[in-house]
């Protein structure tokens, strides 16, 4: 798989994903309503839960400017991630390290390897490939990264 097959690449992947990883303080997903309110407040305009639900679904795909700055706005992202390949990939990408990171045994992972030398970062991530290769080839079920955000793993849907 290239970079670009791991992004998020349409505008409806883009939304989708901005959903499932930028979280309510809860750890929730906002609801259409909740973004689609808000940005009625920012942009004055009509912005619908249903409009939203389509942009996000690909049945819509042709949003105004005021509307993705008014998404880019809610969800913290800057509007190139709309707009701009490169940066929208660059953007991706940290979502999807954000996602990953919302899983507890990730983050305590990492949050270990935090103190490590560059060697023995490299030693642990090196392991690490090799499980996940010895576990495939066995037949064991590997957890599948998935889209971002995807706590539940196992990207088969």
């Amino acid at each position: 798989m290239d970079d670009s097959d791991s992004v998020a690449s349409s505008l409806a992947d883009k939304v989708d994903a901005l959903f499932r990883i930028v979280r309510r303080p809860d750890r929730e997903q906002f609801s259409h309503e909740e973004v689609a309110r808000a940005c009625r407040e920012t942009t004055g305009e009509s912005f619908s839960a249903t409009y939203l639900w389509q942009l996000r679904t690909g049945r819509r795909d042709n949003p105004t400017k005021r509307h993705l700055e008014a998404l880019a706005r809610f969800f913290e992202v800057p509007v190139a991630y709309f707009f701009d390949d490169d940066q929208g990939v660059a953007i991706a990408r940290e979502l999807e390290l954000l996602g990953a990171l919302r899983d507890a045994r990730v983050r305590g992972v990492a949050l270990r390897a935090v103190n490590l030398s560059p060697e023995g970062a490299n030693t642990i991530s090196d392991m690490i490939d090799v499980l996940a290769r010895h576990e495939r080839a066995g037949g064991r079920q590997v957890r599948d990264p998935g889209p971002p955000g995807d706590d539940a793993g196992g990207g088969a849907r």
